[in-house]
């Protein structure tokens, strides 16, 4: 019934109660009558309709005994005037109460529907007696619906722990904590993080138990999900062939801002402060390891290489200092290549990447990927030695091809030494024998067996069977001691050798044997590209500086160049546009040159002839095959 309906018929049952108390001969309390129709008021949760009708009915009440008794008499009629009033006023405050009771009743259930939280409220029987609005939103199920349900058949409850024992729990402390499983009215699984809270009654009787739900479905999801993830990471970690090492930055990079470099450069201050470095590398510590890793460092667990990367980096390890750079301005990879020490102090040979991870607190997950390369190393320095020999027998078949200008050279001074011998045997032999004429003589002598022995030295050296030397060069010497070895093959087809070169060049660093042996295969190829053409033959070679830091060396030739079709290929092996050639002269150039840190081109513009450009670092330290 409405509130209008409500406080109609309130007041129809008032005026009634009324007429009967003044109309009736009724000797009876009548009047007490109108506690139901201020009950009826109080339906409508209105606390001014309560005390209206209070008053109303009072009022009446006393209007009646006016109109019915004599005032001047005090007897029975008066008492039960005064006992309608006390009835009709402790029925007021009873109303007035509950009228509170309810309100605050009806503030708290609000409460309990703003809150984000699934609450609902049990009988001792598991019955549903209250449900909020989250819970209906969550769940699914209206509070009609779901008001006097049992709440663990709505909801198809899972409990991860004995049900009896969860009750038991709850009656011995009035609260419980857990995680709970339940069901949605689609039938869609939620996990929740549940709190029971005993209600009591006066008599410390349980009666009834809040629920509070938080919905975790998506955290625990989102668990699941690292976990899983966890797993699978740790799974590669421990499976990779590939060592890991686990590695925790944040006191190196505590130590990096406490730098202060000036207007130093970071790289130029830590390559002119070694100490630093040191100290860095002491400060990046070690917190886990792969078993790939434990192999490749020879120990035994992962325990004996947790430490700092101190102890796997030998003294003279330089890789450090560029992970260092590249920590220290916010780059995400850095890549070297060094030497592991392990625990029987081998040198293990290894590539690695450092991956440096971008979130703030990525300091203490740094990890490093390492790969043994030792078995790559052992192959590289079988190739090397097989192209050392193969270099070699490139060597060997050169000075094959002009075996007769090497005779020649070396007949010259040989018929000079018998013809100044003979010359030297007629002034002895005279009546009176000219010394001074014999001194002559055997000065010739000397000096051709010198010059024959220059020639067999130079020719010894070239075709000299040795390992590869770093030493300081002068340009100027190798590329006279190529063209004298060379000079009677080009006189022979009548091709001019121009040489222009630099004054005071640096040296080089590298193998003289090896320079030499390439100054050599371009001058014979640069011949040979015009041997029986017709028009001047001139091979041109410059020697100077490029940029200040490298050596270049230029072998030019007036032949009829390199086709175009053959450009993109000569350097390769096995290739060649010669009559007869191996194919190998090039290639073993390129490669020589690119170990000595240069670079080896060619260029052949129409109608130009051919151009190698060599080039050269000055007085670096380089690694040779």
């Amino acid at each position: 019934m409405s509130r209008d309906g409500l406080r109609f018929w309130s007041a129809v049952l008032t005026f009634a109660i009324f007429l009967v108390d003044v109309l009736t001969p009724l000797e009876g309390a009548v009047a007490v009558l109108y506690v139901i129709a201020i009950l009826l008021a109080a339906r409508t949760n209105r606390r001014n309709d309560i005390i209206v009708a209070a008053v109303g009915c009072s009022v009446l009440t006393i209007a009646a005994y006016l109109l019915s008794h004599d005032v001047e008499v005090v007897a029975s009629p008066a008492l039960r005037a005064l006992m309608s009033l006390a009835a009709i006023g402790i029925t007021t405050l009873l109303a007035l109460q509950n009228h509170s009771a309810t309100k605050r009743l009806a503030a708290q259930a609000r409460l309990l529907n703003l809150s984000h939280d699934m609450i609902f409220v049990r009988d001792r029987g598991g019955v549903i007696t209250f449900w909020n609005r989250a819970a209906e939103q969550a769940y699914g199920w209206s509070a009609d619906e779901a008001v006097g349900q049992h709440a663990d058949a709505l909801l198809r409850t899972k409990y991860f722990d004995r049900r009896e024992d969860i009750e038991t729990g709850l009656l011995d402390t009035g609260r419980w904590e857990g995680r709970l499983e339940q069901r949605t009215k689609a039938g869609s699984a939620l996990a929740v993080d549940a709190r029971w809270a005993l209600q009591r009654d006066h008599l410390g009787k349980p009666v009834g138990v809040l629920e509070t739900h938080t919905d975790v479905t998506d955290r625990v999801a989102a668990h699941n999900a690292l976990v899983q993830s966890e797993q699978r990471y740790r799974r590669m970690f421990d499976a990779s062939r590939v060592g890991v090492i686990e590695e925790d930055w944040s006191a190196v990079r505590t130590a990096l801002n406490s730098l202060e470099t000036g207007d130093v450069g970071l790289r130029d201050y830590l390559a002119a402060n070694p100490e630093f470095v040191r100290h860095a590398r002491r400060l990046a510590s070690i917190t886990d390891v792969n078993p790939a890793l434990q192999k490749m460092a020879g120990a035994s667990g992962s325990a004996a290489v947790i430490a700092n990367v101190d102890r796997l980096l030998g003294e003279n390890d330089r890789s450090f200092l560029g992970a260092l750079v590249a920590f220290a301005e916010g780059e995400r990879f850095h890549e070297g290549e060094t030497d592991l020490v392990s625990f029987d102090g081998r040198k293990v040979p290894v590539l690695f990447t450092i991956s440096f991870p971008a979130e703030p607190h990525g300091d203490r997950n740094v990890l490093a990927f390492v790969i043994d390369i030792t078995e790559r190393k052992q192959a590289q320095d079988a190739l090397l030695a097989a192209q050392a020999e193969l270099a070699h027998a490139a060597r060997v078949a050169t000075l094959g091809e002009f075996s007769a200008s090497i005779a020649h050279e070396v007949n010259q001074p040989l018929a000079a030494i018998v013809t100044s011998g003979e010359a030297g045997l007629r002034w002895l032999r005279r009546d009176v024998p000219d010394l001074k004429e014999v001194a002559t003589t055997i000065g010739h002598i000397v000096a051709q067996g010198r010059r024959a022995s220059e020639i067999v030295t130079r020719i010894r050296t070239f075709l000299k069977k040795a390992p590869p030397q770093q030493d300081l060069l002068q340009i100027d010497e190798i590329i006279e001691e190529a063209t004298l070895l060379i000079e009677r093959e080009l006189v022979k087809d009548d091709i001019a050798l121009i040489v222009k070169m630099e004054h005071g060049l640096p040296p080089v660093r590298g193998d003289r044997i090896q320079l030499q042996q390439v100054l050599v295969n371009l001058l014979i190829n640069a011949g040979q590209a015009m041997s029986g053409r017709p028009g001047s033959h001139t091979v041109t070679l410059r020697a100077g500086t490029v940029d200040g830091e490298n050596l270049a060396i230029t072998v030019q030739d007036s032949g009829p160049g390199i086709q175009p079709d053959d450009l993109p290929r000569l350097f390769d092996p096995f290739f060649t546009t010669k009559d007869g050639g191996m194919g190998m002269g090039l290639a073993i150039c390129r490669t020589t040159v690119e170990a000595h840190g240069g670079r080896l081109s060619v260029e052949s513009p129409p109608g130009s002839g051919a151009t190698f450009h060599l080039t050269l670092p000055f007085g670096q330290e380089l690694a040779l095959p």
